[in-house]
Protein backbone atom coordinates (compact mmCIF):
# COMPACT_ATOMS: atom_id res chain seq x y z
CA UNK A 1 0.00 0.00 0.00
CA UNK A 2 3.04 2.56 0.57
CA UNK A 3 4.12 1.74 -3.18
CA UNK A 4 1.03 3.34 -4.07
CA UNK A 5 -0.82 6.02 -1.69
CA UNK A 6 2.80 8.46 -1.23
CA UNK A 7 1.18 10.78 0.92
CA UNK A 8 1.27 10.83 4.33
CA UNK A 9 -2.09 12.13 5.42
CA UNK A 10 -3.62 9.29 3.47
CA UNK A 11 -1.32 6.44 5.02
CA UNK A 12 -2.63 8.52 8.22
CA UNK A 13 -6.22 7.35 7.66
CA UNK A 14 -4.42 3.86 6.36
CA UNK A 15 -3.07 3.43 9.80
CA UNK A 16 -6.13 4.33 11.70
CA UNK A 17 -8.29 2.08 9.94
CA UNK A 18 -6.39 -0.68 10.88
CA UNK A 19 -6.01 0.40 14.68
CA UNK A 20 -9.94 0.59 14.26
CA UNK A 21 -10.58 -2.49 12.80
CA UNK A 22 -8.46 -4.29 15.92
CA UNK A 23 -10.78 -2.50 18.38
CA UNK A 24 -13.80 -3.68 15.93
CA UNK A 25 -12.44 -7.12 16.57
CA UNK A 26 -12.52 -7.24 19.96
CA UNK A 27 -16.49 -6.12 19.97
CA UNK A 28 -16.99 -9.11 17.88
CA UNK A 29 -15.27 -11.37 20.16
CA UNK A 30 -17.21 -10.56 22.96
CA UNK A 31 -20.59 -10.41 21.18
CA UNK A 32 -19.96 -13.72 19.99
CA UNK A 33 -19.64 -15.01 23.66
CA UNK A 34 -23.34 -13.05 24.48
CA UNK A 35 -22.05 -9.55 25.75
CA UNK A 36 -22.35 -6.60 24.28
CA UNK A 37 -19.28 -3.67 25.93
CA UNK A 38 -19.73 -0.02 26.57
CA UNK A 39 -15.95 -0.08 27.81
CA UNK A 40 -14.23 -0.89 25.10
CA UNK A 41 -12.71 2.43 24.57
CA UNK A 42 -11.59 2.23 28.93
CA UNK A 43 -9.55 -0.69 27.97
CA UNK A 44 -8.19 0.98 24.87
CA UNK A 45 -7.29 3.93 27.38
CA UNK A 46 -5.39 1.41 29.97
CA UNK A 47 -3.09 -0.09 27.52
CA UNK A 48 -2.45 3.64 26.25
CA UNK A 49 -1.42 5.35 29.79
CA UNK A 50 0.24 2.04 31.32
CA UNK A 51 2.64 1.82 27.88
CA UNK A 52 2.75 5.62 28.08
CA UNK A 53 3.88 5.59 31.98
CA UNK A 54 5.99 2.51 31.03
CA UNK A 55 8.02 4.40 28.58
CA UNK A 56 8.73 8.06 30.17
CA UNK A 57 8.78 6.94 33.80
CA UNK A 58 10.43 3.81 33.15
CA UNK A 59 12.44 4.23 30.22
CA UNK A 60 11.49 1.23 28.82
CA UNK A 61 11.61 0.83 24.94
CA UNK A 62 7.90 0.58 22.94
CA UNK A 63 8.51 -3.17 22.42
CA UNK A 64 9.06 -4.11 26.11
CA UNK A 65 5.79 -1.58 26.51
CA UNK A 66 3.72 -2.92 24.28
CA UNK A 67 3.82 -6.50 25.61
CA UNK A 68 3.52 -5.46 29.32
CA UNK A 69 0.67 -3.08 28.18
CA UNK A 70 -1.43 -5.35 27.20
CA UNK A 71 -0.58 -8.23 30.08
CA UNK A 72 -1.56 -5.57 32.61
CA UNK A 73 -4.79 -4.24 30.30
CA UNK A 74 -5.88 -7.97 30.41
CA UNK A 75 -5.13 -8.25 34.55
CA UNK A 76 -7.32 -5.39 34.62
CA UNK A 77 -9.72 -6.49 32.52
CA UNK A 78 -10.09 -10.17 34.77
CA UNK A 79 -10.47 -8.03 38.27
CA UNK A 80 -13.19 -6.19 36.46
CA UNK A 81 -14.43 -8.82 34.37
CA UNK A 82 -15.02 -11.05 37.23
CA UNK A 83 -17.76 -8.96 38.81
CA UNK A 84 -19.11 -7.56 35.41
CA UNK A 85 -19.69 -10.94 33.64
CA UNK A 86 -21.37 -12.48 36.67
CA UNK A 87 -24.59 -10.06 35.58
CA UNK A 88 -24.92 -10.75 31.46
CA UNK A 89 -27.23 -9.48 29.43
CA UNK A 90 -28.63 -5.95 29.27
CA UNK A 91 -26.58 -5.76 32.97
CA UNK A 92 -23.38 -6.40 31.51
CA UNK A 93 -23.93 -4.01 28.91
CA UNK A 94 -25.17 -1.15 31.65
CA UNK A 95 -22.34 -1.95 33.56
CA UNK A 96 -19.51 -1.51 30.83
CA UNK A 97 -21.10 2.14 30.49
CA UNK A 98 -20.10 2.34 34.16
CA UNK A 99 -17.00 1.14 33.49
CA UNK A 100 -15.99 3.59 30.71
CA UNK A 101 -17.58 6.56 32.53
CA UNK A 102 -15.34 5.74 35.63
CA UNK A 103 -12.35 5.39 33.50
CA UNK A 104 -12.48 8.78 31.89
CA UNK A 105 -12.60 10.51 34.74
CA UNK A 106 -9.99 8.55 36.42
CA UNK A 107 -7.77 9.54 33.65
CA UNK A 108 -8.88 12.76 33.98
CA UNK A 109 -8.33 13.88 37.66
CA UNK A 110 -5.58 11.24 38.54
CA UNK A 111 -2.74 13.65 38.75
CA UNK A 112 0.27 11.45 37.85
CA UNK A 113 -1.89 10.55 34.61
CA UNK A 114 -1.65 14.48 33.34
CA UNK A 115 -5.45 15.48 34.33
CA UNK A 116 -7.48 17.07 31.61
CA UNK A 117 -4.29 17.64 29.54
CA UNK A 118 -3.10 14.07 29.33
CA UNK A 119 0.52 12.97 28.89
CA UNK A 120 2.50 14.56 25.89
CA UNK A 121 5.89 13.81 24.74
CA UNK A 122 5.29 10.23 24.45
CA UNK A 123 8.59 8.75 22.90
CA UNK A 124 8.15 7.11 19.44
CA UNK A 125 8.33 3.76 18.73
CA UNK A 126 12.14 2.85 19.47
CA UNK A 127 14.24 1.49 16.32
CA UNK A 128 14.82 -1.74 15.40
CA UNK A 129 18.51 -1.87 14.66
CA UNK A 130 20.43 -5.17 13.44
CA UNK A 131 24.31 -4.69 13.76
CA UNK A 132 26.17 -4.69 10.74
CA UNK A 133 22.61 -5.68 8.26
CA UNK A 134 19.96 -2.88 8.78
CA UNK A 135 18.00 -0.17 10.94
CA UNK A 136 14.43 -0.18 10.95
CA UNK A 137 13.23 3.70 12.06
CA UNK A 138 9.76 4.58 12.27
CA UNK A 139 9.94 7.83 11.71
CA UNK A 140 7.90 7.71 8.47
CA UNK A 141 3.88 6.79 7.86
CA UNK A 142 5.10 4.08 5.92
CA UNK A 143 7.08 2.36 8.59
CA UNK A 144 4.21 2.91 11.37
CA UNK A 145 1.71 1.48 8.86
CA UNK A 146 3.76 -1.42 8.42
CA UNK A 147 3.82 -2.20 12.33
CA UNK A 148 -0.10 -1.56 12.90
CA UNK A 149 -0.61 -4.16 10.27
CA UNK A 150 1.67 -6.76 11.80
CA UNK A 151 -0.34 -6.02 14.73
CA UNK A 152 -3.05 -6.59 13.30
CA UNK A 153 -1.56 -9.89 12.15
CA UNK A 154 -1.01 -10.81 15.73
CA UNK A 155 -4.79 -10.05 16.99
CA UNK A 156 -6.25 -12.06 13.85
CA UNK A 157 -4.35 -15.05 14.17
CA UNK A 158 -4.73 -15.35 17.88
CA UNK A 159 -8.65 -14.45 18.09
CA UNK A 160 -8.58 -17.39 15.05
CA UNK A 161 -6.95 -19.58 17.18
CA UNK A 162 -9.54 -19.03 19.84
CA UNK A 163 -12.27 -19.23 17.67
CA UNK A 164 -11.19 -22.55 15.83
CA UNK A 165 -10.51 -24.32 19.52
CA UNK A 166 -13.31 -25.23 22.16
CA UNK A 167 -13.14 -22.28 23.48
CA UNK A 168 -14.90 -20.79 20.06
CA UNK A 169 -17.29 -23.39 20.41
CA UNK A 170 -18.37 -22.58 23.71
CA UNK A 171 -18.78 -18.95 22.73
CA UNK A 172 -21.36 -20.23 20.20
CA UNK A 173 -23.18 -22.03 22.53
CA UNK A 174 -23.43 -19.23 24.95
CA UNK A 175 -24.62 -16.77 22.94
CA UNK A 176 -27.29 -18.91 21.29
CA UNK A 177 -28.62 -20.38 24.56
CA UNK A 178 -26.86 -20.12 28.23
CA UNK A 179 -28.93 -22.47 29.68
CA UNK A 180 -28.84 -24.86 26.90
CA UNK A 181 -24.52 -24.66 27.27
CA UNK A 182 -25.08 -25.29 31.26
CA UNK A 183 -26.68 -27.96 30.39
CA UNK A 184 -24.12 -29.39 28.71
CA UNK A 185 -21.31 -28.61 31.00
CA UNK A 186 -19.97 -25.42 29.68
CA UNK A 187 -19.03 -23.04 32.63
CA UNK A 188 -20.50 -19.88 30.72
CA UNK A 189 -19.07 -17.85 33.70
CA UNK A 190 -15.55 -18.99 33.12
CA UNK A 191 -15.89 -18.43 29.09
CA UNK A 192 -17.98 -15.22 29.05
CA UNK A 193 -14.84 -13.82 31.30
CA UNK A 194 -12.17 -15.42 29.33
CA UNK A 195 -13.73 -13.41 26.07
CA UNK A 196 -13.40 -10.13 28.18
CA UNK A 197 -9.87 -10.88 29.08
CA UNK A 198 -8.98 -11.70 25.61
CA UNK A 199 -10.56 -8.69 24.12
CA UNK A 200 -9.99 -6.05 26.56
CA UNK A 201 -6.02 -7.47 26.08
CA UNK A 202 -6.69 -6.21 22.55
CA UNK A 203 -8.34 -2.88 22.92
CA UNK A 204 -4.88 -2.45 25.35
CA UNK A 205 -2.69 -3.73 22.37
CA UNK A 206 -4.25 -1.33 19.90
CA UNK A 207 -3.85 1.41 22.74
CA UNK A 208 -0.31 1.12 23.04
CA UNK A 209 0.25 1.56 19.66
CA UNK A 210 -1.54 4.83 19.65
CA UNK A 211 0.07 6.58 22.75
CA UNK A 212 3.49 6.09 20.50
CA UNK A 213 2.09 6.90 17.47
CA UNK A 214 0.15 10.09 18.16
CA UNK A 215 3.06 10.75 20.88
CA UNK A 216 0.20 12.48 23.16
CA UNK A 217 -2.97 11.18 25.18
CA UNK A 218 -6.43 12.86 26.74
CA UNK A 219 -8.88 10.98 28.95
CA UNK A 220 -11.49 12.64 26.39
CA UNK A 221 -10.24 10.15 23.68
CA UNK A 222 -11.14 6.72 25.63
CA UNK A 223 -15.18 7.94 26.14
CA UNK A 224 -17.75 5.99 25.80
CA UNK A 225 -18.88 7.48 22.34
CA UNK A 226 -15.68 6.09 20.83
CA UNK A 227 -16.60 2.64 21.63
CA UNK A 228 -20.44 3.39 20.05
CA UNK A 229 -18.48 3.87 16.72
CA UNK A 230 -16.37 1.15 17.44
CA UNK A 231 -19.34 -0.98 17.33
CA UNK A 232 -20.69 0.76 14.14
CA UNK A 233 -17.15 -0.65 12.58
CA UNK A 234 -18.19 -3.90 13.60
CA UNK A 235 -22.29 -3.76 12.40
CA UNK A 236 -21.11 -1.99 9.22
CA UNK A 237 -18.59 -4.50 7.81
CA UNK A 238 -20.95 -6.95 9.65
CA UNK A 239 -20.94 -8.78 12.80
CA UNK A 240 -20.99 -12.14 10.67
CA UNK A 241 -17.19 -11.90 9.46
CA UNK A 242 -15.05 -11.27 12.81
CA UNK A 243 -12.01 -10.22 10.84
CA UNK A 244 -13.30 -8.54 7.31
CA UNK A 245 -16.07 -7.04 8.75
CA UNK A 246 -14.44 -4.77 10.97
CA UNK A 247 -11.57 -3.64 8.43
CA UNK A 248 -14.59 -3.10 5.75
CA UNK A 249 -16.73 -0.95 8.43
CA UNK A 250 -13.46 0.85 9.73
CA UNK A 251 -12.63 2.06 6.06
CA UNK A 252 -15.75 3.08 5.25
CA UNK A 253 -16.73 5.08 8.76
CA UNK A 254 -12.81 6.51 7.79
CA UNK A 255 -12.45 7.29 4.57
CA UNK A 256 -15.87 8.57 3.42
CA UNK A 257 -16.39 11.02 6.20
CA UNK A 258 -12.82 12.54 5.55
CA UNK A 259 -13.95 12.59 1.60
CA UNK A 260 -16.51 14.76 2.72
CA UNK A 261 -14.59 17.25 4.76
CA UNK A 262 -15.12 19.53 1.80
CA UNK A 263 -18.37 20.06 2.71
CA UNK A 264 -18.01 20.05 6.81
CA UNK A 265 -21.47 22.07 7.07
CA UNK A 266 -23.50 18.86 5.90
CA UNK A 267 -21.01 16.08 6.30
CA UNK A 268 -22.46 14.71 9.34
CA UNK A 269 -26.07 14.35 7.56
CA UNK A 270 -24.83 12.49 4.66
CA UNK A 271 -22.70 10.10 6.88
CA UNK A 272 -25.75 9.43 9.07
CA UNK A 273 -27.95 9.13 5.83
CA UNK A 274 -25.43 6.83 4.46
CA UNK A 275 -25.66 4.69 7.67
CA UNK A 276 -29.10 4.51 7.78
CA UNK A 277 -29.57 3.09 4.45
CA UNK A 278 -27.19 0.51 5.14
CA UNK A 279 -29.14 -0.96 8.25
CA UNK A 280 -32.29 -0.82 6.31
CA UNK A 281 -30.88 -2.55 3.04
CA UNK A 282 -28.11 -4.59 4.41
CA UNK A 283 -28.62 -5.28 8.16
CA UNK A 284 -26.06 -8.29 8.45
CA UNK A 285 -23.50 -5.47 7.18
CA UNK A 286 -21.89 -5.35 4.06
CA UNK A 287 -20.67 -8.47 3.42
CA UNK A 288 -23.82 -9.89 3.91
CA UNK A 289 -23.49 -9.47 -0.04
CA UNK A 290 -21.37 -11.94 -0.09
CA UNK A 291 -24.12 -14.59 0.41
CA UNK A 292 -26.96 -12.79 -0.71
CA UNK A 293 -26.78 -15.67 -3.74
CA UNK A 294 -28.51 -18.36 -0.72
CA UNK A 295 -31.41 -16.11 -0.42
CA UNK A 296 -31.47 -13.65 -3.37
CA UNK A 297 -35.03 -11.89 -2.30
CA UNK A 298 -34.30 -11.37 1.03
CA UNK A 299 -32.63 -8.60 2.00
CA UNK A 300 -35.61 -6.61 -0.77
CA UNK A 301 -38.01 -8.27 1.11
CA UNK A 302 -37.21 -6.25 4.43
CA UNK A 303 -38.16 -3.42 2.18
CA UNK A 304 -41.92 -4.43 1.64
CA UNK A 305 -43.08 -2.39 4.66
CA UNK A 306 -41.29 0.53 3.15
CA UNK A 307 -42.63 0.03 -0.48
CA UNK A 308 -45.94 0.65 1.47
CA UNK A 309 -45.43 3.40 3.36
CA UNK A 310 -43.79 5.09 0.05
CA UNK A 311 -47.32 3.93 -2.24
CA UNK A 312 -49.52 5.59 0.65
CA UNK A 313 -48.05 8.64 0.14
CA UNK A 314 -47.96 8.72 -3.72
CA UNK A 315 -51.88 9.48 -4.02
CA UNK A 316 -50.76 12.92 -2.42
CA UNK A 317 -47.99 13.52 -4.62
CA UNK A 318 -50.36 12.50 -7.94
CA UNK A 319 -48.11 9.95 -9.11
CA UNK A 320 -49.63 6.66 -10.05
CA UNK A 321 -47.64 3.28 -8.63
CA UNK A 322 -46.06 1.38 -11.25
CA UNK A 323 -44.83 -2.37 -11.22
CA UNK A 324 -47.31 -5.48 -11.03
CA UNK A 325 -48.11 -6.18 -7.14
CA UNK A 326 -47.01 -4.76 -4.00
CA UNK A 327 -44.47 -7.58 -3.45
CA UNK A 328 -41.30 -5.78 -3.28
CA UNK A 329 -39.59 -9.55 -3.62
CA UNK A 330 -37.96 -9.76 -6.79
CA UNK A 331 -37.85 -5.69 -7.80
Amino acid sequence: MPLVVESPYYMHLLIMVCMNAILAMTFILMLRAGMISLGIAAFWGVGAYVSALLAMKLGLSFWISLPLATIITGMVALAIGSVLVKNPGFGFTILTVVIGQIAELAFAHLPYLGGYQGIVSIPPVDPINIPLLFSIQFTSKSASYYLILILLLVVVLGYTAFYSAWTGRAWAAIALNPRLAESKGINTYRYRLLAFVVASAGAGLAGSFYAHYYGAIGPMTFGVFKTIYIQIYAILGGVGFPFLGPAIGAFIMIIVPEALRVAKEVEPIITGILLILLVLLLPEGLLSLLIRRRGAGKPLERLAPVARWIKGLLPFTGQKWGGAGDNAKGK
